[in-house]
């Protein structure tokens, strides 16, 4: 069981003022409410609580002592766990990195280890590649911000993004890729050169100078040529010195010839390490010849550089300031140094450089202790330390996923229940589902959770905001597509009765029906019914004409669609069909009580009928014998009656 942090951080809530009244909160599924309550900072005394009120909530009060004086109004705060769930830059990283991740959980898992290796590290690029291109967005956007503190948002942003992108390159170098001793050193050098140090503007500025080699600049960025292994671009410097300065000819030539020929592990190369370590062996101690000679004592700067090349880590150190970062000058001492380094011997270099480099005077940063739990193949501490330092769940989440794909987190287990992988996915999820769009991404992130998605799925969709029948829709569709049965109900009853309030009868019955309501259905049916009574016609006919089974929901379900077929019929002449459908509600005792009397009138004019009469022709000789006939007739006299008794009653 891993060690539980014993203080959390602090969050300063603006406006808040704990030192003047209790503060009362409630935890929700992705944010906190915080309201203020009328009891005064000790709890003891209540200012202007109407009697009978009730003390605190339950839910938890924070007492802050201080602070007496009159009440304000009483304010209520929404503190969101994610805030960055709601920046419109960030759009593209949520949006873009959903489609990468929909994507790795569907390969196949039967490719040979080589592809599937190779797979992963290509997921892995596009991760990055999503990261950067937000990353250039949001710096384009600090640019264009007029609103200082806009700009200042984004500068903020920019610099998480290019922190994130740092410390998942390296893991992608050491975890995904594992490159060995060897093609280690190259994947380091492009790591450096891509996020380390730009040089590019510097670079431009002296060459579009008119005597490069006098440019103030000028050894500075043969400097960081050299530091970053980049040698076809400082010998290609070197050798506008070499023109500006012929007495310097012989120096450059040597030093060029030094800087030619120094091996470098190469991808793809058939040469071994033993091979590798030999030439390297060779050519260091020509360079170490050559200086010990004074071959380089006229040039200062030359002398520096070749220092470098033999891995003195004082000359290396004394262009500390263009190194910047402690973990740049880790790459170039073994670069000149040890170049066939070993992934497990990573820690060893990176802690001694990480102390050299810093010094007593300066304290690691989250960044330098992110890294290092890197190089020292420290997995697990590596994502909890980003958990900590980066501002949203969506960096672990994701690197984690990953990683879990890589086969590096099967053994790790968390306390309480679910494995690291699904609890950082199942914390992204649920952020994403607080914010009003985004919610859709996080249906696949709970998805791809076996153990606990299902459950948390059925949480948060019911607490998404039903605002409109489009939305309700895709919510319900999700649900049916999971066979979300009880969450299917509850959507659609609440659409129904959300419908009803506002008089929607056609939506209203549409919804019930979806939900399989007999109770609600027959509310809404009697609804039709009192509305045809009251209007003399009904109203949504396309969808009582099309009811089909769906009518045999509850009995006055069943009632309301014949009822408008026996209306279908008369209105067609088919009064045969008519009466026949007629007499068939009459006697099946599924209509209401009170609507007796409207299918009495609707008889009176089918007697009247000569289809009616003439039923069965040449197959009866007395048609006043037919049954239909009879029964119509039985009905006027009852008619006549109840009518009858209504006058009685009136007089």
């Amino acid at each position: 069981m891993e060690e539980l942090d014993t203080e959390p951080p602090v969050t300063v809530v603006p406006g808040a003022d704990p030192a003047r009244t209790q503060l009362c909160f409630e935890w929700g599924p992705a944010e906190m409410l915080l309201c203020e309550t009328l009891f005064g900072p000790r709890g003891g005394e209540r200012r202007g609580a109407p009697e009978g009120s009730a003390g605190p909530a339950s839910t938890g009060c924070v007492v802050a002592g201080g602070g007496d004086g009159a009440r304000g109004p009483s304010c209520v705060f929404v503190v969101r766990r994610d805030q960055d769930i709601y920046m419109e830059t960030l759009r593209k990283l949520f949006n873009e990195s959903h489609g990468i991740f929909v994507g790795l959980q569907r390969c196949e898992e039967e490719r040979a280890v080589r592809a599937r290796n190779a797979q992963l590290i290509q997921v892995s690029k596009n991760y990055r590649s999503v990261i950067r291109a937000c990353m250039e967005d949001m710096h384009q956007a600090a640019i264009s911000a007029r609103d200082s503190a806009l700009h200042s948002q984004y500068s903020i942003q920019v610099s998480i993004l290019s922190a994130m992108e740092l410390i998942w390159n390296l893991c992608e170098i050491l975890f995904v890729e594992a490159a060995p001793a060897g093609p280690l050193l190259l994947r380091l050098l492009d790591w450096v050169q891509l996020h380390i140090c730009d040089v590019d503007n510097m670079v431009r500025e002296v060459l579009s100078s008119e005597n490069p080699s006098k440019h103030k600049l000028f050894w500075n960025v043969v400097d960081i040529f050299v530091l970053q292994g980049r040698m076809d671009e400082a010998r290609h410097l070197l050798s506008k010195e070499a023109i500006a300065n012929p007495t310097s000819m012989n120096m450059y030539k040597i030093l060029d010839d030094l800087m030619k020929k120094m091996p470098v592990p190469s991808v793809g190369n058939t040469q071994t390490l033993t091979e590798m370590e030999l030439k390297w062996q060779h050519w260091h101690e020509e360079c170490q010849r050559y200086l010990q000679d004074g071959t380089f004592a006229s040039s200062s700067h030359m002398e520096s550089i070749c220092k470098i090349l033999l891995g003195d880590e004082n000359a290396i150190l004394e262009k500390k300031e263009l190194m910047t970062t402690w973990y740049h000058f880790l790459v170039t001492r073994l670069l000149y140094s040890h170049p066939t380094v070993k992934p497990m011997e990573l820690r060893f270099y990176a802690q001694s450089s990480m102390d050299m480099f810093l010094g007593e005077e300066s304290s690691p940063e989250p960044l330098d202790t992110i890294l290092m739990a890197a190089f020292e193949f420290e997995l697990h501490q590596v994502i909890k330390e980003c958990s900590v330092a980066l501002s949203n769940w969506w960096f672990v989440a994701h690197l984690t996923d990953l990683l879990d794909h890589c086969k590096l987190l099967q053994s790790h287990n968390l306390y309480f229940g679910s494995n690291m992988r699904e609890f950082l996915l199942l914390e992204y999820a649920s952020g994403l589902f607080s914010h009003h769009s985004l919610w859709q991404l996080g249906v696949d992130y709970f998805d791809h959770c076996p153990e606990y998605g299902r459950v948390y799925l059925e949480l948060h969709i019911e607490r998404i905001p039903l605002n409109t029948e489009q939305k309700a829709l895709k919510v319900l569709r999700i649900c049916e597509q999971r066979q979300m049965h009880e969450q299917v109900r509850s959507i659609c009853k609440i659409m129904a009765m959300k419908a009803l309030r506002n008089n929607r009868l056609g939506s209203a019955l549409s919804w019930s029906i979806r939900a399989k309501d007999a109770a609600f259905a027959t509310l809404i049916s009697d609804r039709f019914l009192k509305d045809y009574c009251e209007r003399g016609r009904f109203s949504d006919l396309d969808l009582i004409d099309n009811l089909g089974p769906s009518m045999l929901l509850s009995d006055r379900l069943t009632f309301l669609g014949k009822y408008r077929e026996f209306h279908r019929l008369y209105g067609e002449k088919r009064f045969s069909e008519a009466a026949r459908l007629l007499l068939m509600l009459m006697t099946a005792h599924i209509a209401p009580c009170s609507f007796w009397m409207t299918l009495l009138t609707d008889a009176l004019p089918l007697l009247e009928q000569k289809e009616v009469r003439m039923l069965h022709r040449g197959m009866h000789a007395d048609l006043t014998a037919h049954p239909l006939h009879k029964r119509l007739q039985t009905f006027q006299s009852h008619l006549e009656v109840f009518s009858n008794c209504n006058d009685s009653k009136t007089i």
